[in-house]
């Protein structure tokens, strides 16, 4: 079975309506890298359960996803926020050699204060 690196993003923002066995499970394939087999003889089952446990998450968080969008929309904002940083660095430039003014000084640091507060 293929990994879907997708799974452990989505499993950040929809993980916690998954049922504990779903959780466990991803958490053990996805992040701890145990192979289906190597599950099902820790947890005492057989792989085909963990198989169809850990297909029924994915599905479950893929179709989370495509009704609610918070991992797209996050994705998103974090590149607007980027292009936010690079656009103040390129007024900061502007300002820095052209008109060195106080006001644009501090409305780039300003800016830059408030998008890395989005982003901690």
């Amino acid at each position: 079975m293929a990994k879907n690196l997708d799974v452990v993003l989505l499993a950040d923002f929809y993980g916690e309506m998954l049922t504990e066995n779903q959780r466990k499970f991803i958490e053990y394939y996805y992040n701890d890298d145990l192979s289906l087999a190597e599950i099902a003889q820790n947890e005492g089952i057989t792989r085909q359960g963990v198989r169809d446990a850990v297909k029924r998450a994915e599905n479950q968080l893929f179709d989370m996803e495509k009704k609610l969008g918070f991992a797209a929309r996050t994705r998103r904002i974090n590149e607007a926020l980027e292009k936010i940083l690079e656009s103040t660095e390129v007024i900061n430039n502007y300002n820095m050699n052209v008109s060195l003014s106080r006001e644009v000084n501090d409305a780039v640091v300003e800016i830059k204060s408030v998008v890395d507060s989005l982003t901690e």
